[in-house]
């Protein structure tokens, strides 16, 4: 049910931003990692659905209209014929712009996953080599107290990640070392 090679088809085929392919990967591993360590059953559709969370980014106008920011990826997977009912609920609760509420530890996961990616790339940019491997998890918990650094990055989702029971310098570690580990496709 949950094909990477399938997902990896429908992602380049509705999504084609580079930025947000890569970002897709990112939080495909984070997820992964997330999934063995929560629910490691249904690690694929963990990983799956932090590979297609965004599927809808480049057909969507979110900036205008957030709320459609998850529904249209939900279409897409339902035209598609590809997912299941509990991986389109994650993919709609990763953005509280549409009002899913987050009701499983899937749920809560992605809604941290997906931001801490991006915040975990905006660190390594500032280094003067561009290298993930030279990201400290001291600096992802440093720079999350500098409100300036980053200011998009929803913080409040990804500290929501210890309502799993999870510390964040643990999760900060977990999700730097699944970003490292595909470090060559995300250009890092």
């Amino acid at each position: 049910m949950y094909d990477r090679d399938r997902a990896i088809e429908i992602l380049t085929k509705h999504l084609e931003t580079e930025y947000l392919v890569r970002h897709s990967y990112a939080v495909e591993a984070v997820m992964r990692s997330l999934g063995k360590k929560f629910d490691p059953e249904r690690e694929k559709l963990w990983a799956i659905t932090g590979l297609l969370h965004d599927l809808d980014a480049d057909l969507v106008d979110y900036r205008a209209h957030p709320e459609l920011h998850g529904p249209r990826a939900i279409e897409i997977l339902r035209e598609e014929g590809f997912g299941d009912e509990v991986m389109y609920h994650a993919i709609m609760a990763h953005n509280k712009c549409t009002k899913t509420p987050i009701k499983s530890p899937l749920d809560r996961a992605i809604y941290a996953a997906d931001p801490i990616t991006g915040f975990i790339n905006a660190i390594t940019l500032v280094y003067p080599d561009k290298k993930i491997e030279k990201v400290k998890v001291k600096s992802i918990t440093k720079r999350m107290h500098e409100t300036r650094f980053a200011a998009g990055a929803d913080r409040e989702a990804m500290w929501s990640i210890e309502e799993l029971g999870m510390d964040f310098r643990d999760f900060a570690e977990l999700s730097l070392n699944a970003m490292k580990e595909i470090s060559g496709e995300l250009g890092l």
